[in-house]
């Protein structure tokens, strides 16, 4: 098991998984805000729109539990999705109490200016990585991630 304490018995910060993914997590997304602000999209705006291009329709609780925020606030920000015509909401076909929310066409050219950026965002975090690496990252990750959820000590 890798461990983050040094020889002097202290936690080294440097080496702590954690800690390190935390930071690796801050950065993207203050490269990611930068970057985005000039299409006038947010970054919690955007992570709306992930998670319906994951999955379309899905409720403002779904979208809520998925970016880790309040139902008021998610729901807000699927006002001014809509309001700009990213998003719209459509009646539960089996729940006439909730709207599914669906994203528009009007999202495809943004989605391609979006990719644009997180790709050079991507190659610049990710310089000096072999491709080969970066996958191994990434499947290591996900393994992780697995480990996680099913580990039963991730329930929202």
């Amino acid at each position: 098991m890798v461990t983050n304490i040094n020889t002097n018995n202290q936690i080294n910060f440097d080496r702590s998984l954690g800690f390190v993914i935390h930071e690796v997590a801050q950065l993207m997304r203050l490269a990611f805000d930068r970057k985005v602000r000039d299409v006038g999209l947010t970054r919690a705006q955007w992570m709306v729109l992930g998670y319906l291009l994951r999955e379309d329709g899905q409720t403002q609780t779904e979208l809520a539990e998925n970016i880790e925020m309040e139902k008021a606030p998610t729901g807000r920000l699927i006002d001014r999705l809509e309001q700009s015509g990213w998003v719209e909401r459509r009646p539960d076909p089996i729940d006439k109490r909730a709207n599914r929310i669906y994203k528009t066409s009007k999202i495809d050219p943004l989605i391609l200016i979006v990719q644009d950026m997180t790709a050079e965002l991507y190659e610049t975090a990710l310089s000096g990585i072999s491709i080969s690496a970066q996958q191994r990252l990434i499947d290591e990750l996900t393994i992780i991630k697995n480990n996680l959820r099913s580990s039963g000590n991730c329930e929202r």
